[in-house]
Formats: structure tokens, C-alpha cells, sequence
């Protein structure tokens, strides 16, 4: 009668234990639905209409924290490559982090450079001279007499 016990015990561990998987696999695929900039309302929402299939994320999620050895670190490699693919105006999944795995500590995001304007027309800093110049649509330099406060500063990726 002893044994009997025992093995209630080792079989309501084991549950705690898949249970404690089970959240850890939760806990990266709402951290996945994070960075795509989805709350976990909205995962339910779109669950519920089936727009999102939250069961086809738990494998590749529970493939990854084995992979990575913890869901600090799954997260981890979820969010770089989440940054890498946004940079680039990519879409991204778990499995691309699969993929981009070995390159990981290599994966940057894209870099952005600011490219000045005056009134719509670019602008040219020149060395030679230590001055600003305006490009007017003929192509002709124009030098900027204005202040530099007027510069207006416009986002453009690297290609």
C-alpha cells in the first residue's frame, strides 16, 4: 500500500512539471505575439476568430527552448531577430529564428541615416568649404543662408 502513495506523487509532480513546460511555451509564443506588437488580449480576439492559430506557435516554441536551454534565452534570440527583420521590413516567425540561429550574434538592425533638407530640396555639406548647399531641381548648388534650425531631418535607410 505504500507504493501506491508514492507513485500519486511522482504522478502530481510530473503534471507540475508539464504544467511548468507548458507556461514556458506560453510564456515565448506571447512574447513572440509582443514583439509582432500584439497584446495577449488581442491574440485571444484573434484566436477566437480564427485570424490566429495559437497551437501552430506552441511546437517551434517549445523546439526553441530546447534549442536555446532557457525561454530567457529563446526570448532573447526572438527579439533580435525581431529587430533584425523590422529594420528590413520583413515578416518573421518563431522558425525564423530557427534559421537565423547561428547567425544570431551577427544580425543587426538596418541602419538609418538622416539625410538633410531645406524647403523640400536636398541638402550638401561641403567639406572644402564648411558650408551647407541646397540642391535646387535643376542641380544646381545653392549656398544655404539660413539657420540651421530651418534643416529639416528626413529618415533613409541604408540599402
Amino acid at each position: 500500500m505504500k507504493t501506491k502513495p508514492k507513485q500519486a506523487e511522482k504522478k502530481a509532480e510530473k503534471k507540475k512539471a508539464d504544467q511548468k513546460k507548458e507556461t514556458d511555451i506560453q510564456e515565448v509564443v506571447n512574447y513572440y505575439f509582443a514583439t509582432k506588437g500584439l497584446t495577449l488580449d488581442e491574440v485571444k480576439e484573434s484566436a477566437k476568430k480564427r485570424k490566429i492559430i495559437y497551437s501552430r506557435f506552441t511546437r517551434p516554441a517549445k523546439e526553441l527552448i530546447e534549442l536555446a536551454g532557457s525561454t530567457k534565452k529563446a526570448k532573447s534570440a526572438i527579439s533580435i531577430v525581431a529587430e533584425w527583420a523590422k529594420s528590413r521590413n520583413l515578416d518573421y516567425t518563431i522558425e525564423t529564428v530557427f534559421k537565423k540561429w547561428l547567425e544570431l550574434d551577427r544580425l543587426k538592425p538596418k541602419e538609418v541615416i538622416k539625410k538633410p533638407y531645406y524647403d523640400k530640396q536636398p541638402m550638401v555639406w561641403s567639406q572644402a568649404r564648411k558650408k551647407w548647399f541646397v540642391i535646387d531641381d535643376g542641380g544646381e548648388w545653392l549656398e544655404f543662408a539660413g539657420d540651421e534650425k530651418d534643416i529639416e531631418w528626413r529618415i533613409h535607410p541604408v540599402n
